[in-house]
């Protein structure tokens, strides 16, 4: 369980929360239980070491204020727009026999013992996280899926999972997948280049020409020498003229 120091602070206007901000400090608030709300402010790089690991918001912290500590969980954090640095978080106290709703991550085990996956199978994961009712003394870190001996096809649902003592899934009267080994999938065969068709249309240039071809070109042949033949008479007028005179 992971440690966090923190202030209590007393103003909460917006001026008094961006000097705390400059200071190196992320303003927030305890609450949930018998007890009143606290404003605290704790260290920026204390809160971003434990926002880089796993599962921040399902993992259960010891805080102490004031020389009191105190398990919470946290429960949502929130950033600037610009720099994505975080500007505020909110902790719930956890109380002995509250339950609470709290999405838990799955995590998956044994991939290479799946005969589906060593097939060239595909994980299909449903469902990366759970949402559960966990009393606040009894809040699972994960929920592990033992992928061993699933072929493809095969799917996992929540009841492959087991659920420490009083958790129940908040999604009653089914029973849901969280993820299935699907088939492979399917490659299409990429289509010919361009220059492979140019090649196979070359192919058909020296072809001899077809037989209503061949008869259009004799005739094309034959029309100098019908022509020829036409302008003969023109020259035989021109002869008799010269005759007569």
């Amino acid at each position: 369980m992971s440690n966090l120091e923190a202030n209590l602070r007393s103003d909460i206007t917006k001026g008094k929360n961006n000097i705390l901000r400059k200071q190196g400090m992320v303003p927030g608030i305890v609450y949930g239980g018998k007890d009143k709300n606290e404003l605290i402010s704790i260290s920026k790089k204390h809160l971003k070491i434990l926002l880089d690991k796993e599962n921040f918001l399902s993992n259960v912290l010891k805080i102490k204020i004031n020389g009191k500590e105190i398990n919470v969980l946290p429960r949502e954090v929130s950033y600037d727009v610009v720099s994505d640095e975080p500007i505020h978080v909110d902790f719930l106290r956890m109380v002995e026999g509250r339950k609470i709703v709290i999405e838990i991550p799955v995590r998956f085990i044994n991939n290479e013992k799946s005969p589906g996956l060593k097939r060239g199978g595909v994980l299909n994961i449903v469902r990366r996280k759970v949402e559960l009712k966990c009393p606040t003394e009894g809040i699972p870190k994960e929920l592990v899926v033992d992928l061993d001996g699933l072929d493809i096809g095969a799917s996992v649902k929540i009841s492959a999972i087991k659920l420490p003592e009083n958790v129940f899934p908040t999604i009653t009267g089914r029973d849901f997948v969280i993820a299935t080994v699907a088939a492979p999938t399917v490659v299409k065969e990429p289509e010919k280049p361009a220059e492979e068709t140019a090649e196979a249309t070359e192919g058909t240039e020296g072809e001899a020409p077809k037989e209503g071809e061949q008869a259009k070109a004799a005739d094309d042949a034959k029309k100098p020498e019908a022509d020829k033949d036409k302008k003969e008479p023109a020259k035989d007028k021109k002869e008799s003229a010269l005759e007569k005179k």
